[in-house]
């Protein structure tokens, strides 16, 4: 659990920890040069319960303070906590049952629920809902590429796998999303836990909403990043679909990865377009091409009457949305 300036929030988090029905655990905390109380109240809750450990981070950054909690762990099961966040009592309990049920290759989500002392905004509330609707359905890996649909820190994993997958040994932004896709990679099968056993604060200084690393362009780089390395057929046609302001980033990543590519647009105003030395083309292009990777680059509804008309009649091609609105 990496600790930065959390102080306000560290009470309810270590409580939330300490009352789990599942006791057989060991909290890794790692403190990131706090400015607050966050440390003193660390070293307190240490003296409080031996499983309780703490340490300086030795670098800057939540990545950092992941390598370094991981190095001093001794789990057969491993899972992350963010100290401004709450668990369920029964969060540890359910997520090991599954994993013991299921045996290894298996990774075990569970449900979210946003909270906030103050007016909660309707996009965290779309967020957690989309997401509790992937984990019931086990399809979380599905829609990888719309948002990061493995909620941090709501998994849990058993340590060979995780170190097979890679764990925290990334240097990759933004971090959770990055761990993600390598879980994808690694072939991991979802176990579901069908309840709430996470609570997310969401307030003004949250690192997801502060720090740069969690900005957008970065997710942009991430999903273009894994496509070409888990996805991208260099024998298929790849097509983008959108020429927008998400659309534009996802051109300009390709062509520094010097990837060649068809452009096209439902807007009859761009089609002709040379935008980066790509000459935009009509949609009706597509009904010509035959195994094409299409990156959906526009921000349209799952249930858009266009964009399901485009996939129905376009069945020969594989399709990945990078966006949902």
């Amino acid at each position: 659990m990496p600790v930065k300036n959390t102080g306000a929030f560290l009470k309810e988090c270590l409580d939330s920890i300490l009352n789990q029905t599942y006791q057989n655990w060991e909290l890794i905390a790692v403190d990131d040069h706090s400015e607050d109380e966050s440390c003193q109240m660390l070293q307190f809750y240490r003296e409080k319960d031996a499983r309780v450990k703490v340490f300086k981070n030795l670098g800057s950054g939540i990545i950092d303070a992941l390598q370094l909690a991981y190095r001093h762990s001794t789990g057969q099961f491993i899972t992350r906590m963010d100290s401004d966040d709450m668990m369920k009592p029964r969060k540890l309990s359910l997520m090991v049952d599954q994993l013991q049920e299921k045996g290894n290759g298996y990774l075990a989500v569970g449900l979210v629920n946003y909270f906030s002392a103050g007016k909660l905004g309707e996009g965290y509330l779309t967020y957690a809902n989309w997401l509790n609707k992937q984990t019931l359905s086990a399809s979380n890996f599905d829609n990888i590429y719309k948002e990061c649909s493995i909620p941090s820190p709501c998994w849990m994993v058993a340590r060979t796998d995780f170190e097979a997958c890679g764990g925290f040994n990334s240097d990759v932004y933004p971090e959770d999303y990055d761990l993600a896709f390598r879980f994808r990679k690694g072939g991991l099968k979802v176990a579901s836990v069908p309840e709430v056993i996470h609570q997310w604060r969401d307030y003004k200084t949250r690192t997801s909403r502060t720090d740069k690393n969690y900005a957008d362009n970065r997710f942009a780089e991430l999903k273009v990043m894994h496509f070409l390395e888990q996805d991208y057929g260099t024998e298929k046609t790849l097509v983008l679909w959108g020429a927008g302001k998400k659309g534009k980033k996802i051109a300009q990543l390709l062509k520094e990865n010097k990837i060649l590519f068809h452009w096209i647009s439902n807007n009859p105003n761009k089609i002709g377009r040379d935008i980066y030395g790509v000459i935009l083309e009509d949609m009706l292009a597509l009904e010509q091409m035959e195994k094409a990777q299409v990156i959906i680059a526009i921000s349209s509804p799952d249930d858009s009457e266009e964009l399901n008309q485009v996939m129905d009649n376009n069945q020969q091609n594989e399709f990945y949305r990078f966006y949902s609105a």
